[in-house]
């Protein structure tokens, strides 16, 4: 190699050492914004599918307590599953929220950090304008669950001990007696559904904006 030589070939290595450690960075808030995104996503399916079992366990729950119900084991071992699909879709459901809790915070942390390096302060007001905006966004989740979740778990319970009542009781009396806790039961469900539409809307506004440009 002669003397010529090195400043280019210098030239040419801090060229590529400056543009993979771009790329790398880049690729960095792409995979965490992916990330973040898919997780919302998850969290967005468990939600509906839960909704969607409310109905069908208030369904079940209506059948049995149906005045003159032809058979009523069978409507109690309807109403028994429903309860399990219940409680399973809602104990995945709060396992995946908070999963995207703590996402979400170590998300927003990376990116702060990552923003803290830029020299340029134009480029370091950027990001961090970005990064509040979003921040705010995803915030909307929190704020429009609030109450949601012990609202769930209150149901759950609910449904939970009419069938243990049930279980005890599965008699014309016993059904009779468990009527107005179960209407009300059914009743709480509605309202469930209603409560968790601004939660689907807040996470359904939070991936769009991650997918258009949260990749710092």
């Amino acid at each position: 190699m002669t003397l010529k030589k090195v400043p280019s070939v210098f030239y040419n290595t801090i060229i590529l050492v400056v543009t993979v450690a771009l790329a790398a960075c880049t690729s960095t808030g792409m995979h965490r914004s992916e990330k973040a995104g898919a997780t919302m996503e998850v969290v967005e399916s468990d939600i509906t599918k839960a909704v969607a079992q409310v109905d069908a366990t208030a369904a079940a729950l209506e059948e049995l307590i149906a005045p003159g119900q032809d058979d009523v084991m069978k409507a109690f071992n309807n109403y028994s599953s429903n309860v399990d699909k219940m409680e399973s879709l809602g104990k995945r459901m709060f396992e995946h929220a908070d999963k995207m809790s703590v996402q979400g915070k170590e998300y927003f942390e990376e990116w702060r950090t990552q923003g803290n390096t830029y020299t340029n302060p134009q480029i370091r007001a950027l990001s961090e304008q970005r990064r509040v905006e979003l921040n705010a966004i995803f915030f909307e989740i929190s704020q429009a669950s609030v109450g949601v979740k012990g609202a769930f778990k209150s149901y759950m319970t609910d449904i939970s001990e009419i069938r243990s009542y049930l279980s005890n009781d599965l008699t014309p009396k016993g059904i009779e007696a468990i009527i107005p806790v179960a209407q009300q039961t059914v009743s709480d469900g509605q309202s469930l559904k209603d409560a968790v539409s601004p939660v689907l809307s807040a996470i359904g506004n939070a991936r769009e904006e991650i997918a258009q440009g949260g990749t710092e």
